[in-house]
Parts: C-alpha cells; structure tokens; sequence
C-alpha cells in the first residue's frame, strides 16, 4: 500500500495536525511508521492517543493491509 491512502485517512482524522508523516519503513508496503503532532493529544496518556491513531486507520488494520505499525505521537497546545 502507498503512503498516500494512510496519510488521507489521517489528514481526515486529525485536521488540526501541525504535523503528520506516514513512511513506509521497509518498502513493502505493509511496514509504516507514523507521526503526528496535534492539539487532539494534549493531556491524553500515550496508551489513548495510539488509540485515536488507530481508529483512524481501523480499516486498513483490519483487512491486513497494514501489517506493522509504529506510532509517534506529541500533544501539542
């Protein structure tokens, strides 16, 4: 899978997102790492942010598109 479908879903999740990044970290296609920076974060504990990440990419997870995902997340105000 691009980058480009993940970063979408993202962009529709988090529109206020100061920063948001999809790599595909092996080139296969299936290895992303993700990193956004949004206010949505704030006050949040690391366990519920990965969450939201989640979420938005509920679909791609569960068709097995997605087989390893790392998340980095950072609150911002």
């Amino acid at each position: 899978m691009a980058t480009e479908p993940l970063q979408q879903l993202l962009q529709q999740a988090f529109p206020d997102a100061t920063e948001l990044s999809v790599e595909d970290r092996t080139g296969g296609g299936d290895h992303f790492q993700v990193t956004i920076a949004s206010p949505r974060f704030e006050g949040l504990p690391l366990l519920e942010q990965h969450r939201l990440v989640n979420t938005a990419l509920a679909e791609p997870l569960r068709d097995g598109t997605i087989h390893e995902l790392r998340i980095k997340t950072k609150g911002i105000r």
